[in-house]
């Protein structure tokens, strides 16, 4: 624990914490659909973006179910959920390990509970014969459930290995996206990759026994938020000498601020509190894109008698401006959050967000994008 992290103690705002990011993610899942209609996105982007999406809800159904009995009962049990309150609003990494240990034994857990019905059956049974609250089956049917969703639904962990989908063949190459996805454990945030590959190997990257395994594990060890999209795609590069990297974005999901659950300084703070937006209402989440894309070809020597392709990744237009330079081609900000959040962000106007995209949450969970 750290002064940034803090827990949820009380039951009802637990619940609360977990609904607000039942909603979010809905509307994640949306605004990729609007990214898509409007061209930022391919269908298959956005169906790849959504699945990460899904899985990030599955997750959080999951840790709703562990801890639903928060404060409830006396003693260690049932825990209390740690989220990261400063720079985050989402819950801190070790959650998330410690849900991939609890996948591993979830079987064996579920073979020693009674079954749900069981379980209800002696609630009644406890409601109506001594007239009082079947707390400790409550959490014993929360804990069933918790292990039921680790079982059954696929859920965004610490580490998701990359996958890839085809994207198209010329004589000499196939064309490749790659995406894999992590819980970065400094941000605590959820942060999504995509990656477009040529292919100019001789066997097919997803059935190459020698390659696949190791863009796996190379990927996975460079999935760092502290390193920029040039390095990755450049020791990519360098690393495969017969796979291309064209274009590595880099999703970051989040952070969420929210007036009832995270601390914010600066324009947000200002935002949030001008609102005064009712609850489950009080928030603003944060969607930011990296983009690296390549500009040209160049073919170098690797050997005395070999030369390899190395691509020349396109800068920033603004990099030796005097600004840092951010490692990658363009960066874009977007903001989701809901109308009365909006209503106060129009009206105090603040300069950091002026050219960030904004996605509203109108009626029925519509998605209105803005300007």
């Amino acid at each position: 624990m750290t002064d940034d992290h803090a827990e949820l103690h009380d039951t009802l705002v637990t619940r609360r914490y977990f609904a607000k990011f039942e909603a979010i993610t809905g509307h994640l899942a949306r605004v990729a659909a609007e990214l898509e209609s409007e061209g930022s996105l391919t269908r298959l982007e956005a169906r790849i973006i959504g699945s990460y999406i899904l899985r990030l809800s599955a997750s959080f159904t999951a840790l709703s179910h562990k801890y639903l009995m928060s404060g409830r009962l006396d003693g260690p049990l049932p825990g209390k959920l740690s989220f990261d309150r400063h720079e985050s609003g989402f819950p801190v990494a070790q959650e998330l390990l410690v849900m991939a240990n609890d996948a591993q034994q979830a079987t064996r857990h579920l073979a020693g509970m009674e079954t749900e019905a069981e379980l209800k059956d002696a609630m009644v049974r406890q409601i109506v014969g001594d007239l009082t609250i079947p707390t400790r089956l409550q959490f014993a049917l929360s804990q069933r459930l918790y292990y039921e969703t680790l079982r059954d639904r696929d859920l965004f962990w610490a580490r998701n290995d990359p996958d890839l989908q085809w994207l198209g063949e010329t004589p000499d190459r196939r064309s490749w996206m790659v995406h894999w996805a992590v819980y970065d454990s400094q941000t605590n945030l959820p942060v999504i990759y995509l990656m477009n590959v040529q292919d100019s190997g001789r066997t097919s990257l997803p059935k190459d026994n020698r390659r696949w395994p190791q863009v796996q594990s190379h990927l996975m060890a460079q999935s760092l938020g502290g390193l920029k999209l040039l390095t990755i795609a450049k020791g990519f590069d360098e690393d495969f000498d017969d796979l291309h990297p064209r274009r590595l974005r880099r999703i970051h999901l989040g952070p969420m601020h929210s007036s009832g659950f995270t601390l914010q300084s600066g324009p947000v703070s200002d935002v949030l509190t001008h609102a005064g937006a009712a609850t489950g209402q009080d928030w603003a989440l944060v969607w930011t894109v990296e983009d690296l894309l390549s500009d040209r070809v160049e073919t170098v020597k690797t050997g005395w008698f070999s030369s390899a392709e190395r691509q020349v990744f396109a800068s920033s237009p603004f990099a030796g401006q005097g600004l840092e330079d951010i490692g990658a081609t363009k960066l874009e900000r977007m903001i989701v959050l809901p109308e009365r959040p909006y209503q106060a962000l129009a009206e105090l106007n603040p300069p950091g967000f002026r050219d960030v995209r904004k996605f509203v949450v109108g009626a029925g969970g519509r998605i209105i994008p803005q300007r």
